[in-house]
Formats: structure tokens, C-alpha cells, sequence
């Protein structure tokens, strides 16, 4: 199984706890009403990028943090590229009164007779929605496919809003005959993947990602660096 990029969403077993003696199962959340779309048409670049950012999210698999543990922002021409270019773009969007924590005046408002009760009763779109919920996938086209980005935010995690965005995903690559599907995450992520039907990867085979040394003076000098710190006798 490769390593690393973003999922957020807790689908392991209800937690329990005891009240007056008794143990009950602390249920999951609901999910607010949601609109997911396929269409890369729906995503602004500049709404997801602060997508991006509310998600602590980064593109690079090696980012870099400031002093409080924030990842740089992405760069939004590359993320433009990367929307363009990938095989499969899932968006999430909700009313952004169901969005705990959000500037009013940021979200998009609907206006006339009836003001906020028509933006209850309205379904949801993208035009409507707040952007709360991404994903994405890069593929051949014919044999292999990558999930990657795979974020909601973080008012809204462990409602189910993760496992949605890659099961439409899986649908839409195994209905195309693609099957040999990796998911790239991080250890604390596993849980996640392993739980939309991920497991390891039976050939034992291991992500290596290639990066320039920091205090190389030529283009031929290189280091790899492993998910793990292993060293070869080579």
C-alpha cells in the first residue's frame, strides 16, 4: 500500500459509553444534506484551495510546515493543472448554515421572498453549496488508478462525508474495468481506507518517492527517500 495524502472522516466502530450504569452506543453523526458532484466544472480553483487550507492539506507528499504546523498553501496554477488532469474529480457541497464555524458573509447567501427559509427547504448545489468535501483520482485509463486528496472539513469529519467521496470514486473506475486501485495514505489513515475496502498490498511492494537532496551542487546528485528508513547494501 503507498503512504501518504489526506483522508479525514472516523468510520471505526461506535465508541460506548456508560451512562448511569448502563452502556449505549454513542452514535455517528448525521451528514447534512449534501450535493456530490463528478463534474470538474463545479470545483472553483480558489475555493478549493481554501479547502486546502482548512483541511491543513497539502499536494506534497514532503511538505513544509511553519512554527505552528501549518502546511504552505498550494500553488494554485499547479492545482489548476492537477484538476485538469485528473481522471476523476468528487466535490462535496452543503448549505453553509450546516457548516459550523463559518463566516456568514464568506458563504454564498441566497436572496428574495422567503431569505432563510427557502435556503432550507432548496436542494442543494454547487452554486448554492459551500465546497466541504474533495477528492480525486489519476489513471491510465486501462489498467491503474491512484486516489489522492481525499479531505472534508474539519467541522464536518466522521458524518460518512469521506467514505461517499471514495466510494463514488471506486464505482466509477470499476464500472470502467479498472481495478487495480491504490489509495495513498498515511499510517493514522489506514483505518479509513481499510474500512471503504482497502487492504494491503499483496506483492509486499513499497512506495519510494524520489526527491532532490537539499545540498546537492549537480543535477545527477539525488537522494530516495523510503516510507520507512531502510537502508540497502547497494
Amino acid at each position: 500500500m503507498a503512504v501518504a495524502a489526506a483522508v479525514h472522516g472516523g468510520y471505526l466502530p461506535s465508541k460506548f459509553r456508560s451512562i448511569s450504569g448502563k452502556t449505549v452506543s454513542q452514535s455517528k453523526p448525521t451528514p447534512p444534506p449534501l450535493f456530490i458532484s463528478t463534474n470538474p466544472n463545479d470545483v472553483i480553483p480558489n475555493h478549493l484551495k481554501n479547502l486546502y487550507s482548512l483541511c491543513n492539506h497539502s499536494c506534497h507528499r514532503f511538505p513544509k510546515l511553519n512554527s505552528e504546523g501549518r502546511v504552505e498553501p498550494v500553488d494554485l496554477n499547479k492545482l489548476r493543472k492537477a484538476l485538469h488532469h485528473s481522471y476523476i474529480v468528487v466535490s462535496v457541497f452543503t448549505r453553509p448554515a450546516f457548516v459550523p464555524g463559518l463566516v456568514p458573509e464568506l458563504a454564498p447567501s441566497l436572496t428574495g421572498i422567503g431569505g432563510d427559509w427557502i435556503g432550507k427547504v432548496v436542494p442543494v448545489t454547487p452554486s448554492n453549496g459551500e465546497l466541504v468535501g474533495f477528492g480525486r483520482a489519476v489513471s491510465d485509463s486501462g489498467l491503474t488508478a491512484a486516489i489522492y486528496d481525499v479531505m472534508v472539513i474539519p467541522s464536518l469529519r466522521r458524518r460518512g462525508i469521506g467514505r461517499k467521496i471514495v466510494q463514488r470514486m471506486l464505482r466509477i473506475l470499476v464500472n470502467r474495468d479498472i481495478y487495480d486501485i491504490a489509495a495513498l495514505c498515511s499510517d493514522q489513515e489506514k483505518p479509513f481506507f481499510r474500512a471503504c475496502g482497502f487492504g494491503d498490498d499483496v506483492l509486499a511492494s513499497t512506495t519510494m518517492m524520489y526527491t532532490r537532496s537539499a545540498s546537492a551542487d549537480s543535477e545527477d546528485e539525488q537522494i530516495v527517500k523510503y516510507a520507512e528508513k531502510i537502508s540497502w547494501g547497494l
